[in-house]
């Protein structure tokens, strides 16, 4: 009996881990030359340093995340302040604040000029209520008046920042959710999360590691070319190094993209528009008692990160930047950066790094095509940051994809919770 886990970005990998705790034992097979998938890290030659192709940040209260950590080794891999703390900055007019979150579900901080936004009040907080409430064909727009403070200096950065498109745009009912995992429960669950010491080292390398301690194969650069059904069941994958025939029991959790599984499985229906995002990363130490996220409001930096050895930005919703050229694009930027943090206008070594189909446009349009994890073929299994999750494009999302599909093909297959090694 195996699984074979097609696809070894996140949502493959979390499928493979559980999978190999069941005790089963699993092929990963991977298009790519290495696993991560749209998480990946590399040393840039143009820099002289390890980066991520783009900034990673997850949150504390993160189930899934904890979850993967724990049971890949990985647990010491994030770093992030003890608390919720969001520090922002608008480059119009140079006010800066920092907005600090209580961890009880009791918000009384809205309360507090010092933790609050500011010139923020009770009503403005209460506008975005409903949110929470949203049905599922409703656009965020729709919802709640798209302006005021708390809004324009909390919510709207970090809804753009969840769903990768101009939030007023994007499904309501995906934000609400957000919003009920996190600043519905309170401080403690959405403190940010940033890897360590890269995305790779904290949620690649340690899976397949683990993979490879409990006797998983993970085999790189073999794409998977066509899928043979026959009586509703998965008879045959055909990859590029040859065919494997399926036995009676084997199954498949295809963890690709949504544009390649629709090719693998005609009339799936899929999310089929994409939104990018933009990240460029500068060869420079931080000043000190810089904060080590800063949302940044009036230019075209949105968030700026802060390691030891560089300075990133992420831009996201991106499409209407990403033909642009890389020169023009690092200069702005690095003016944004300059500015926020009282650096000199030299532009330092650089690298921009350009995710064109980073996640599904979360649009209520888009959210309606996202397939759940079964298929009509009874031995496949779907995984992937776009596939019903409830939640937008996030890790948070994939890993949870990824823990679903296992858990469905340990019911089918492992009904009496047997070793099946």
């Amino acid at each position: 009996m195996t699984i074979h886990v097609v696809g070894a970005g996140l949502a493959g990998l979390a499928a493979a881990a559980a999978l190999t705790e069941a005790g089963l034992e699993v092929e990963v097979s991977e298009a790519a030359a290495q696993a991560g998938g749209r998480c990946r890290s590399y040393f840039d030659a143009q820099l002289g340093l390890t980066i991520d192709n783009g900034n990673h940040m997850v949150l504390s209260g993160n189930p899934a995340v904890a979850q993967y950590l724990a049971m890949i080794g990985a647990q010491d891999r994030l770093a992030g302040p003890a608390t919720a703390e969001f520090a922002f900055l608008d480059l119009r007019n140079g006010k800066r604040w920092t907005v600090r979150p209580n961890k009880g579900p009791l918000p009384w901080w809205i309360f507090s000029r010092a933790r609050g936004v500011p010139q923020a009040r009770l009503s403005d907080y209460l506008a975005l209520a409903p949110l929470l409430r949203a049905k599922p064909h409703q656009r965020i727009g729709e919802v709640i008046p798209c302006r005021g403070p708390v809004w324009d200096r909390l919510f709207q950065p970090i809804l753009l920042a969840a769903l990768n498109i101009a939030p007023e745009k994007g499904s309501a009912a995906l934000a609400g959710q957000v919003l009920r995992e996190t600043v519905a429960k309170g401080a403690a669950a959405y403190a940010p999360r940033i890897p360590h010491p890269s995305l790779a080292a904290a949620f690649v390398e340690p899976a397949v590691d683990h993979l490879a301690r409990q006797g998983a194969a993970l085999r790189l650069q073999r794409r998977l070319t066509r899928i043979t059904s026959e009586a509703g069941r998965v008879r045959a994958l055909e990859f590029s190094d040859g065919p494997v025939e399926l036995g009676r029991d084997d199954a498949v959790v295809l963890a690709a993209p949504p544009w390649v599984a629709t090719q693998l499985l005609p009339g799936l229906e899929a999310p089929d528009a994409f939104e990018s995002i933009l990240n460029g990363h500068f060869r420079t130490a931080p000043p000190q008692g810089a904060p080590m996220i800063l949302g940044v409001l009036g230019g075209m930096a949105e968030w700026i990160f802060c390691f030891p050895d560089r300075i990133s930005v992420t831009v996201s919703g991106a499409n209407h930047l990403i033909q642009q050229p890389r020169e023009a694009l690092a200069a702005r930027l690095w003016a944004d950066v300059a500015a926020a943090l009282g650096l000199g206008p030299d532009l330092p070594p650089w690298q921009v790094v350009k995710e064109k189909r980073a996640t599904f446009e979360a649009t209520v349009e888009q959210e309606r095509l996202r397939p759940g994890a079964r298929t009509a073929l009874a031995n496949l299994v779907l995984a992937g940051d776009w596939t019903d999750t409830g939640l937008p494009g996030t890790i948070e999302g994939a890993l949870r994809s990824g823990f679903r599909a296992a858990e469905i093909l340990q019911a089918h297959i492992l009904p009496s919770g047997k070793d099946h090694r």
